[in-house]
């Protein structure tokens, strides 16, 4: 049985103590939370036998946990995983993995020196209808066009609806603490399933506001996004759409595929409209895989990798580059260019942090709704 810690006993550290009861695999053995009533109060929810206010209590156990998942707000992020990599103890971070570009490599280079492993959150890549699509998607090894043909058009749309109130927790809507709006903390999981079904990005043209949420980030950004294969998509990240919806529409040589959901999909969730005359392609993606998105599914997929020495699903250097389509967001928006794949490095002023030479609202506040 494998032992996690759980780092943060907020609302997310629910989720993954539940998928490690899911998966019969893995049980809670530590909970890390630096308010003593909160971890205390999760220990007996869950019951998880042993809490603290210090991660390091956990780290020095006699009997060390095999996975640290981190699950506080995305400021300490890094510096806990660096602690557990220096400890010897793989990571499962959640999303954002890092508030810039500059941090994601600190951490990158730790697991390189340390010789550990860190995975990064996104679960929507694990549901068993996104893993199909992957499949029916990717081009073959001589470049040919799989089962549904070429990408040639996409939509990526995070519309959910989030209050003035939500925004009051204190490092909420911050540049400093969660790096940036709904781009960085909502819209990334969309984004990042988007990357996965068609690969590279190679250019970014974006605009982004802070229309009706008092906060320093925005909160709505959409980019036009080219895809290396040539494919075009459209992405949209609001928290002001009160009719929420996360939707992802490719329409291919072949057909249009489309997914419809919330927080997290299952197999009816998606649709396969075949083009006229391909109607055939209906075949490739006919029958159910029973198996919905989910921390419980992704937790799955890093046991299998903990126990054959695999890398950890997603590796973070592969998460990389959906932060750096984050990054490329936020500068193309604050600075009007159209900014390519590899334009951001350590010179950029977009590197060390995501709102780079300072969003144009900066200094004028919304009116609060």
């Amino acid at each position: 049985m494998t032992e996690l810690v759980l780092v943060g006993a907020g609302a997310i550290a629910d989720a993954h103590a539940t998928a490690a009861t899911e998966t019969g695999r893995a049980q809670v053995g530590w909970v890390i939370d630096v308010d003593p009533a909160r971890a205390a109060a999760f220990a007996e929810r869950h019951g998880v036998p042993h809490w603290s206010t210090d991660l390091a209590d956990a780290l020095a156990a006699a009997h060390r946990p095999d996975l640290a998942v981190i699950c506080t707000p995305p400021g300490v992020h890094v510096p806990l995983a660096e602690q557990c990599l220096e400890a010897g103890v793989p990571v499962l971070t959640e999303k954002p993995p890092a508030l810039s570009l500059a941090q994601i490599d600190d951490l990158i280079a730790a697991e390189q020196r340390t010789g550990g492993r860190v995975g990064v959150v996104f679960q929507h890549r694990f549901g068993g209808a996104g893993l199909r699509a992957a499949r029916l998607l990717a081009p073959a090894a001589d470049g040919t066009p799989g089962p549904l043909g070429r990408p040639l058009v996409a939509t990526c749309h995070t519309l959910w609806y989030r209050d003035a109130t939500y925004f009051e927790v204190p490092w909420r809507g911050r540049w400093d603490v969660e790096g940036g709006g709904p781009t960085m903390g909502h819209g990334i999981h969309q984004f990042d399933l988007l990357l996965a079904l068609l690969g590279p990005w190679a250019e970014v043209r974006a605009m982004a506001s802070r229309l009706a949420r008092d906060t320093d980030t925005e909160d709505v950004s959409t980019a036009l996004v080219r895809f290396e294969s040539g494919a075009l998509a459209a992405v949209v990240n609001s928290v002001v759409s009160p009719r929420q919806v996360s939707s992802v529409r490719i329409d291919t040589d072949r057909a249009t595929l489309e997914l419809d959901h919330l927080y997290g999909y299952a197999d009816a969730d998606w649709r396969l409209t075949p083009a006229p005359g391909q109607e055939d392609v209906a075949a490739a993606w006919a029958g159910d895989t029973g198996v919905p998105s989910s921390h419980t599914a992704q937790l799955t997929a890093v046991l299998d990798a903990l126990e054959s020495g695999a890398p950890l699903p997603v590796p973070v250097t592969e998460a990389r580059r959906t932060m750096e389509l984050a990054a490329a967001i936020y500068a193309s928006a604050f600075t009007g260019a159209v900014v390519r794949s590899g334009d951001i490095g350590p010179e950029h002023p977009f590197y060390g942090r995501m709102d780079g030479t300072g969003a144009p609202w900066s200094a004028v506040r919304p009116a609060r709704t």
